[in-house]
């Protein structure tokens, strides 16, 4: 049945994290109940592991929709069985947060704590507002230095849009794409250098996964095996290596708040907030569909309703 599972979610071309990420919450659903077979099981068993994790699990409302998303995947897309509503399901509240912001002395000291192919890809997700995974699968042909603009393809919601290229990263970025052309070139003569090229690409142009111009900005040391395909492929930087490289950073800046890539995302709209630009360009750079999404950063640096001066400083 896992099989069956996995093999939908390819036909739907779910990505690689989301299809590990179900299959997780599938066979947690099967074990706490006894491993029955999911077809003896429906409504009331689904609402009472959703309930469990809310009340029992105490575990974040992110984390239970996405354990509700894949068992609606199971019954509705795999064995074909419509739920019937489930208004029993007690659901974790999703908390009202603010974003994580680095002043512009923080964001200058955490980048003086990093070097190399680390501090290229932190300072681009700062200087472009990308979300990490946009950041790493970067492709040549989407650096457009004449223009002073990035193309960043299939983000959130597979939406594609323009942010801009910072034009102190050019001269770092185009040294960046020609080191991933002597390694594009070294898996040539070695008779690889493919690239994963995203839905039916590769058949409708047989020849671009060869192509430098689809290959990524930021290419791994290593070729790796796809585990969908099989093949052999030089795949893009591993994201956790950033995510390390950036604790070790904010650690010896002596930056006493959790850093992470999305905290640059943040830092990059809340300083264009504070330099006067308009919310509505700032939601188009960062992708956001809603300009609702993109208020909460007028919070962050009290403006509007909350720009209030103290009594005590008067």
């Amino acid at each position: 049945m896992l099989d069956q599972v996995r093999n939908r979610m390819r036909v739907k071309r779910y990505s690689l994290r989301t299809e590990r990420a179900y299959l997780g919450w599938i066979r947690r659903f099967i074990i706490a109940n006894g491993k029955r077979h999911p077809r003896e099981m429906g409504g009331p068993e689904v609402e009472t592991f959703l309930t469990m994790l809310a009340v029992r699990g105490n575990v974040a409302a992110s984390t239970q929709n996405q354990a509700l998303a894949a068992l609606l995947f199971l019954y509705r897309d795999v064995l074909k069985t419509r739920l019937p509503w489930m208004e029993e399901v007690v659901r974790a509240k999703r908390p009202s947060r603010l974003p994580v912001v680095l002043s512009r002395q923080e964001v200058t000291g955490l980048l003086a704590c990093m070097d190399g192919r680390m501090w290229l890809l932190a300072s681009l997700l700062y200087g472009t507002g990308m979300r990490l995974m946009e950041g790493v699968r970067l492709r040549v042909k989407d650096l457009d230095v004449a223009c002073n603009q990035i193309t960043v393809r299939a983000g959130k919601g597979n939406k594609d849009r323009r942010t801009v290229l910072p034009a102190a990263l050019i001269a770092p970025l185009q040294h960046q794409a020609e080191q991933a052309r002597i390694l594009h070139r070294q898996d040539v003569e070695a008779g690889f250098g493919e690239v994963w090229l995203p839905h039916a690409l590769a058949k409708k142009y047989p020849n671009a996964a060869r192509e430098f111009a689809w290959q990524y900005v930021f290419p791994a040391q290593r070729r790796s095996t796809d585990p969908n395909s099989g093949a052999e492929r030089r795949h893009h930087l591993d994201e956790a290596l950033l995510s390390r490289a950036l604790k070790r950073a904010a650690k010896q800046a002596g930056i006493d708040k959790p850093v992470s890539a999305h905290t640059l995302r943040h830092s990059f709209a809340t300083h264009l907030l504070e330099a006067g630009h308009d919310i509505r360009t700032i939601q188009e750079l960062l992708g956001h569909k809603d300009v609702a999404t993109t208020q909460i950063y007028t919070h962050v640096v009290n403006r509007g309703g909350l720009g209030v001066l103290s009594p005590l400083d008067r």
